[in-house]
């Protein structure tokens, strides 16, 4: 069973979560989030990078990919160029 603690909003929108919890989820300072809310439920998903192996992984589907479909790295170069120019 999930642990269960109470903890209050603070005027400036800030959220305590509270220390045995913190510890459980070896959560620090720093650590992001996603949240979700929907209705009366508010739920926190902690964000983590992928690891360098997973990283590569997904580098090399990417490439694979862009190569199946014809884009080459001009393509990719313009279209920075052109988000850029937008800002």
């Amino acid at each position: 069973m999930a642990d269960v603690a109470t903890t209050k909003l603070s005027s400036r929108g800030q959220v305590i979560i509270p220390e045995d919890i913190r510890k459980k989820l070896n959560l620090k300072a720093g650590t992001q989030f996603i949240v979700l809310g929907d209705k009366d439920v508010v739920i926190l998903k902690k964000i983590s990078p992928p690891a360098i192996d997973e990283f590569d992984d997904l580098i090399k589907k990417a490439r694979k990919t862009a190569r199946q479909v014809g884009l080459k790295k001009t393509d990719v170069e313009m279209a920075i160029k052109k988000v850029r120019a937008q800002k």
